[in-house]
């Protein structure tokens, strides 16, 4: 591969997707609306574009042969701090992508696509879109703009629905952990796999007790090494006994699910103080 696009570089998962995609390509463009980033890797460049200039975009996007999307707001909040960066955004890089002969966008999406179906529901990939807010109504949107892109015009793409990277810090992320180990080869697995077509796969590590099936992406290759049940036992005993009527343990949004639309929700998932995650 000669060019990589990564959005979001000077984000957290960006800022760990940036070595390892740097081994895939010749050139890795990282893109992010933050003033610089720390130091580049051989072989990289930085551009600072926001997501809601469609000819930015179009000049970072163009010559590359993959995009990995990972720009975004990335917490709830009122629809229209949302419209830029998440909905317009993504507009703006399949468009580019299509002018310019992209083959491939994959995709940060999320849990929070399908945040309302109840947990008990062991979900796979072809749940139905059921949103818990503006946020996850974004990541709907996209999914459906990357199918659309992929039936009319053969743009790969692989929407990853990740489901809580971060340390695991609460009762839920037990079942919804992805651990950077495994987030670094779910995207290796997204950009190196030979077919892909419209994929979308579940980002969340080898848990006991992870509440959603992956069995229908299998073809991508993704094997996830790391399980949260280490950290069941302090985690759980620190909760103590969890309210089943609460929304927040109920649904597989999480607090994103009790949460009033257009309201923060991030906090309430007790991140560590230098670990922002990404949900």
């Amino acid at each position: 591969m000669k060019k990589l696009v990564l959005t979001g570089a000077a984000g957290k998962l960006g800022s760990y997707l940036r070595e390892p995609l740097s081994k895939l390509c010749e050139t890795l463009v990282s893109t992010d609306i933050a003033d610089g980033i720390d130091t580049l890797l051989p072989d990289e460049s930085y551009v600072q574009a926001d997501l809601a200039d469609f000819d930015a975009m179009e000049a970072v996007v163009k010559g590359a042969d993959m995009v990995v999307h990972f720009g975004a707001f990335v917490d709830e909040g009122p629809f229209d701090t949302l419209l830029g960066p998440n909905f317009i955004g993504s507009y703006n890089i399949w468009e580019s992508a299509r002018r310019h002969g992209v083959r491939r966008v994959v995709y940060a999406s999320s849990i929070h696509a399908v945040g309302m179906h109840p947990k008990t529901d062991a979900i796979g990939i072809d749940a139905p879109h059921r949103p818990d807010g503006f946020y996850g109504l974004a990541k709907c949107f996209t999914e459906d703009l990357a199918r659309m892109y992929w039936d009319k015009e053969g743009i790969e793409a692989v929407c990853l629905r990740i489901l809580s990277c971060a340390n695991v810090t609460n009762p839920r992320a037990v079942g919804s952990w992805l651990s950077y180990d495994d987030m670094i080869h779910l995207v290796e697995r997204a950009v190196d796999t030979p077919i892909a077509g419209f994929s979308i796969v579940y980002g969340v590590s080898d848990n006991d007790r992870a509440p959603v099936d992956n069995s229908g992406a299998r073809h991508l290759g993704y094997r996830p090494k790391d399980n949260a049940e280490q950290f069941a036992k302090e985690i759980y005993a620190k909760a103590g006994v969890l309210d089943p009527q609460d929304p927040a343990n109920f649904y597989h949004g999480g607090p994103f699910a009790s949460t009033p639309i257009g309201q923060g929700a991030m906090m309430a998932f007790n991140l560590d103080k230098d670990d922002t995650g990404k949900d």
